[in-house]
């Protein structure tokens, strides 16, 4: 049976970690806050973007691509080789002590990996998790192409860009078939959702809806241009919103896997000071039994 003193340098620890997790708890919340307001004011350009990339491909797989006038170097986002490359952008946390959200990531990753296991692959990983997965488990037909690591929780565009160049660099050169990407997409304060979506070739992220009519256009200057001026912009729009979506997930997630942990601390040190006060009740009882046994024998 633990002594009274060993108990009470557990209720000074556990009390010492519930402090810590509350202030976590707070510190999550306060920037998940802020990351909400961000990742609430880029989804409706990007959900106005993927509408007009839609409707673009919708005329470029209409009319051709001879006769929509698309340069050598935008067909590519349009269309690409199905036996090519595979290429997998994951989205992790740098830290851990927010539950499952690294777990859920990475155990999909490695079941992404395994169903291209006799495949050519590319990676760009984000996240200090992430990075430190594909350093593990990447072997001789796996290549990381970029690591993005300790941006969180300040995601800016220009994180966006750089992770973009790369994958779009990649997509060009290597010949991929696909660009996917997974990552944690922010639902509320107490739920994330695990997403898994393809990115490139622009068709597979933007399809149409059946039996839509396609939409009639004039372009200035032309519709070639367009494109090549906006799909690069695309596909790094697509990028910075998922790295928002990401970023407040996993503050969340953070925050509510503190909350809990501080109601942890809590119960445990309260069973704790019970079981103190126990003991040196015990102690107190033991003590008078001896002074009364003592002062009966001195009567006797």
């Amino acid at each position: 049976m633990a002594s009274l003193r060993d108990i009470r340098r557990k209720i000074k620890s556990v009390k010492s970690t519930e402090q810590i997790t509350r202030a976590m708890k707070m510190v999550a919340a306060a920037r998940m806050r802020r990351s909400q307001g961000a990742i609430l004011s880029a989804r409706p350009f990007a959900v106005k973007m993927e509408g007009l990339i839609r409707d673009l491909d919708a005329v470029y797989h209409a009319r051709g691509a001879a006769d929509a006038g698309c340069p050598e170097s935008v067909r590519g986002f349009l269309e690409s080789p199905a036996d090519g490359p595979a290429g997998l952008i994951l989205i992790t946390g740098d830290k851990g002590l927010c539950g499952a959200f690294n777990t859920t990531l990475l155990r999909a990753a490695l079941d992404w990996l395994r169903a291209r296991e006799r495949r050519k692959t590319y990676l760009a990983v984000v996240g200090r998790k992430g990075r430190d997965f594909a350093r593990r488990l990447c072997g001789e037909d796996c290549e990381v192409v970029t690591e993005l690591v300790g941006i969180f929780p300040k995601v800016g565009f220009h994180h966006a860009e750089v992770l973009g160049k790369a994958v779009i660099d990649t997509y060009r050169e290597k010949g991929l078939a696909q660009w996917d990407v997974i990552y944690n997409e922010f639902k509320s304060a107490a739920q994330q959702r695990l997403v898994s979506a393809t990115l490139l070739p622009v068709a597979e992220i933007t399809p149409a809806p059946p039996g839509e009519q396609v939409p009639e256009y004039g372009f200035e200057p032309d519709y070639g241009r367009l494109l090549q001026a906006l799909l690069p912009r695309f596909v790094k729009a697509q990028l910075y919103r998922m790295l928002l979506e990401s970023q407040a997930a996993e503050l969340s997630a953070r925050m509510n896997a503190m909350d809990a942990a501080s109601k942890n601390a809590a119960e445990l040190r309260e069973s704790l000071n019970v079981a103190a006060n126990r003991q040196r009740q015990g102690m107190i009882t033991k003590e008078i039994a001896e002074l009364v046994g003592g002062a009966e024998a001195l009567v006797a």
